[in-house]
């Protein structure tokens, strides 16, 4: 009767690794709502982190797969989730004519995601600083140039994928219609 209970199996580890990651999750959904805030601190680590590899001239290495690493995020975020070139479905799709009806845009990665995967790679770039087997001696202007032209082949691709497509990752907040306006009251008093 031992396995009915299921926790005298775990060990106290376990437990305690349980527990953390359960507090984790739950300072992680209250970050949810609050996307400004969560990017600010996400630039602030990012700051922190070139400002270290700066002053210890070196992990170029670790900061270049780190680019990579978030260009490939970056490629996830402005994807849809469904390539029409590649897929056709029966959910949502991107309008291809004029004529076709609007489905909204959904990302293959959503935002919440990608700042969370783009935070905990900053944090763990940074902890690797600190260990001086990831410092790989490199001409760090050559791993610069050569991740500047992936950048731009990679973005003038995706750029075309969107204009082919027709379709727009962003949105500046909710469309509004100029439509009737209320009439206003006329009445100047208040009842208290």
């Amino acid at each position: 009767m031992e396995g009915i209970g299921g926790s005298s199996s775990e060990s106290p580890a376990s437990k305690k690794l349980h527990e953390l990651s359960r507090i984790y999750q739950y300072y992680l959904d209250k970050t949810t709502p609050h996307a400004v805030p969560r990017w600010v601190g996400t630039l602030v680590l990012a700051v922190i982190y070139g400002l270290r590899v700066y002053f210890v001239e070196g992990f170029y290495v670790i900061t270049y797969a780190l680019g990579i690493y978030l260009l490939n995020l970056l490629i996830g975020f402005l994807s849809p989730l469904v390539d029409p070139e590649l897929e056709v479905s029966d959910g949502p799709t991107l309008p291809t004519k004029g004529s076709d009806e609007f489905k909204p845009f959904i990302r293959r990665l959503p935002e919440f995601k990608f700042w969370h995967s783009i935070t905990k790679s900053f944090c763990i770039a940074f902890v690797m600083t600190f260990f001086s087997v990831f410092d790989v001696p490199v001409f760090w202007p050559i791993l610069l140039c050569y991740w500047v032209v992936l950048f731009v082949l990679t973005m003038k691709r995706q750029i075309a994928h969107m204009i082919k497509y027709r379709y727009i990752p962003f949105s500046i907040g909710k469309q509004k219609y100029g439509g009737k306006k209320p009439a206003a009251s006329t009445s100047g008093s208040r009842a208290d």
